[in-house]
């Protein structure tokens, strides 16, 4: 047979083709009758779990819930990420300091930590102790998982009966998460992150762990914290020793520690002490007859009425000494005995200025609210005041709360600015008139420009264009690029928080706290050295051995030259004596400052410094409510000058940096520099009172008196020549600019 020729390679490939197609067709046919089978076989059996009725609208229901539950479950879990990161690995080793504080002069002002050497373990409190927690506080304690859902019901449905709130809704796990991880801020970011935190704890501790923890955290008022402290403070006991009216009173704290101290208002104790007693009954740990005893004979607490505690610079003092430790600067070392730079008399007279202040003024001007720092001009805090009632709200308004401060921000644009252009002196010629950087216009206080000034005016009368304008001119035409460096000398002067960068930044716009603004003002008041604010001044260990000095420990930085110290020292006196800030001037005492005033009066200051402290007062709301017109040379000016006045007092007058002092050196009115007494030395601090030193002073000028007196009398010629020469002296000085 001959052989067949070969195709030609078109004819292959076509019936290569065919072949494909044929293939292809037949798969998708029979793929089609066994997706059609295997279908049919599918709704077969789905007949079977077809629904009607009742049964789909549950089954409905239940998808719907799984859908939610699963994105509700996202959302929780970017809801526990923030409340998660407040804790750490060792978060409850950073806890166990036990610190007691002592002031100035060495006089105990209270305790902070716990006891460490496990003295009172959970069973060495009395059973009516814990009794009365538990059933005033969460009588669920150890049923629930940390949120409790049955107690919150039941309070929601027993403070609608009752009108207000009566009942509480947080557990006892959840009261621990916030005195552990949060602040007493009132918001629902807040409440988030302690739910979530008072499972994690559940997960972390015990019941019986928990319990404990918060019997020793708990604020009792008075500045006691835990019930140990409790017992000692209102009764003059051990808790061990506690009765059961005792105990009843001590539980009923833990709703309003102010409210119900006793030793500030008895009878209002011994009622809640009565509500406790009810509760105690109503959750079966005693009977009525029990209870009878100690209703029949009420607590009588020890008498402390005429004590005070500083428990909002304890507690920031508390947080250094912890930031200390952490740092690995106090060694091994958990039980500590700190000295600070507290003045009590000082801090009280603070406190009831700022009381006074908002009594009388308070429905005038709609403020609610103040806060108060002062402090050496190296750093030493003398006394914080950081709100109106600590036992009300623990809540430190002073060094926790982020407020505009309006134009007291003016003196870092100033200060950079005059880095930058060393031309730049106080006697400069600039132009206030219309500026705009985009869409925003600022617009003077008074809305009207007044064109040429120097640059000492300006400040004085609180310009707002100016500013604007300098930073332009910090940043060469670029307005950003000047903000970068204002911020940049802002945090080099000792504002510590973020600053936002905006148009208004150079007007106040940004937010800094109380206490690093008089710290930043501080750097003017010494030579341009940065202050960080202290509360350490000495750390001794429980054996008394020095573990820590600040002037050892710690070296100041130079942050700002000489040269700009001392003429924006000349222009901020300028504002005291002819500007916005003349509330605020002492008497024969040379004062620098500057007023803050914000948008809508949300926030009043004065900040201001002498050659010796520096302070900073803020008014405002805590809801940012707006105040009835109130200007930072209005309440915080005279609030500053009451409070400053006394702190002068005793103290050897400083002159400010580029500054000669008032002719009249004197701290209180109608005195002189020979009346004033030093500050005690450093080797007698810790032994005797502030009392014994005034009394000795007043000793070493009677001997001073008799000095000057024995003396022979100078030549009358020579007294004249040196009234002369001096009074010439003074006339040159007046008319000298920096």
């Amino acid at each position: 047979m001959r052989p067949q020729p070969t195709p030609p390679l078109s004819t292959r490939l076509k019936r290569a083709a065919l072949a494909f197609d044929a293939w292809l067709n037949s798969f998708l046919f029979q793929s089609g009758r066994g997706l059609a089978g295997a279908w049919d076989a599918y709704s077969e059996k789905a007949k079977c779990l077809r629904f009607r009725g009742v049964p789909r609208v549950a089954l409905d229901l239940a998808s719907e819930a799984t859908t939610l539950g699963l994105v509700g479950g996202v959302v929780m879990l970017a809801l526990a990420l923030p409340a998660f990161r407040e804790t750490e690995d060792d978060w409850l080793k950073t806890q166990d300091l036990a610190v007691t504080f002592l002031d100035r002069y060495g006089q105990e002002i209270g305790r902070r930590g716990l006891n460490l050497d496990d003295s009172y373990k959970l069973e060495d409190f009395p059973d009516y102790m814990i009794k009365a927690a538990l059933a005033t506080e969460d009588r669920r304690f150890y049923e629930h998982w940390g949120i409790d859902p049955i107690g919150t019901f039941r309070a929601l449905v027993v403070n609608a009966q009752g009108g207000g709130v009566v009942q509480g809704g947080s557990s006892i796990t959840q009261q621990l998460a916030k005195n552990l991880f949060l602040t007493n801020e009132r918001s629902l970011e807040r409440k988030i992150k302690e739910a979530f935190l008072a499972v994690w704890l559940e997960f972390h501790l015990t019941k019986d762990e928990i319990l404990k923890l918060y019997l020793d955290r708990a604020y009792m008022g008075g500045g006691a914290h835990g019930i140990v402290a409790a017992a000692e403070y209102y009764f003059g006991k051990s808790a061990k020793d506690l009765t059961l009216a005792e105990s009843a009173m001590l539980a009923g704290l833990f709703k309003a520690p102010t409210k119900y101290a006793p030793h500030v208002n008895l009878p209002a104790a011994r009622a809640r002490a009565n509500e406790v007693l009810r509760n105690m009954v109503e959750a079966g740990f005693l009977t009525e007859g029990q209870i009878q005893i100690a209703r029949r004979n009420p607590a009588t607490p020890v008498n402390r009425s005429r004590e005070t505690t500083p428990d909002y610079y304890l507690d920031w003092a508390f947080d250094q000494v912890k930031r200390l430790a952490a740092d690995k600067k106090l060694g091994s070392e958990r039980v500590l005995i700190v000295k600070t730079p507290l003045d009590t008399a000082l801090q009280q007279h603070a406190e009831q200025t700022l009381e006074n202040m908002l009594r009388q003024h308070g429905r005038q001007y709609k403020v609610g609210q103040g806060a108060m720092v002062v402090m050496d001009v190296d750093g030493a805090v003398r006394a914080i005041v950081g709100g109106r009632d600590y036992g009300q709200s623990q809540f430190n308004r002073a060094v926790g709360a982020l407020r505009q401060p309006g134009s007291s921000f003016k003196p870092f644009v100033y200060a950079a600015a005059m880095t930058v252009n060393p031309k730049l002196r106080p006697n400069s010629n600039v132009v206030d008139q219309p500026i705009c950087l985009g869409n925003w216009c600022p617009q003077n206080y008074g809305r009207k420009f007044s064109g040429s000034m120097s640059l000492t005016s300006a400040i004085a009368r609180s310009i707002n264009s100016i500013p604007v304008r300098m930073s332009l001119e910090i940043g060469k035409g670029n307005a950003k690029a000047g903000r970068a460096v204002i911020i940049d000398t802002a945090k080099r002067m000792g504002l510590t928080h973020p600053l936002t960068d905006s148009s208004s930044l150079p007007i106040g716009a940004a937010e800094a706290t109380v206490i690093d603004m008089a710290a930043s003002y501080a750097v003017f008041a010494n030579g341009g050295r940065r202050a960080d604010p202290y509360a350490a001044w000495e750390v001794r260990s429980s054996s008394g051995e020095i573990i820590y000095r600040h002037d050892r420990d710690t070296e100041p930085k130079q942050v700002l030259e000489p040269r700009v110290v001392n003429d924006m020292n000349f222009m901020l006196s300028k504002v005291v004596e002819e500007g916005t800030g003349r509330r605020a001037a002492l008497d024969g005492i040379k004062v620098a400052g500057k007023t803050g005033t914000t948008n809508a009066y949300r926030d009043a200051w004065f900040v201001g410094y002498t050659g010796n402290l520096s302070a900073a007062v803020w008014y405002g709301n805590d809801d940012h409510s707006t105040m009835n017109d109130m200007t930072g040379g209005s309440l915080p000016a005279m609030t500053w000058k009451e409070v400053m006045t006394v702190a002068h007092q005793n103290l050897e007058i400083r002159p400010m940096p580029g500054l000669e002092p008032e002719s009249a050196r004197v701290a209180s009115k109608g005195g002189s520099a020979t009346d004033q007494q030093a500050a005690p030395p450093a080797y007698l601090a810790g032994t005797l009172s502030r009392q014994s030193y005034e009394v000795l002073g007043n000793i070493g000028n009677l001997f001073q008196s008799v000095e000057r007196a024995a003396a022979p009398a100078a030549p009358a010629g020579a007294q004249s020549q040196a009234a002369s020469t001096g009074n010439t002296t003074r006339v040159a000085r007046q008319v000298t600019v920096p």
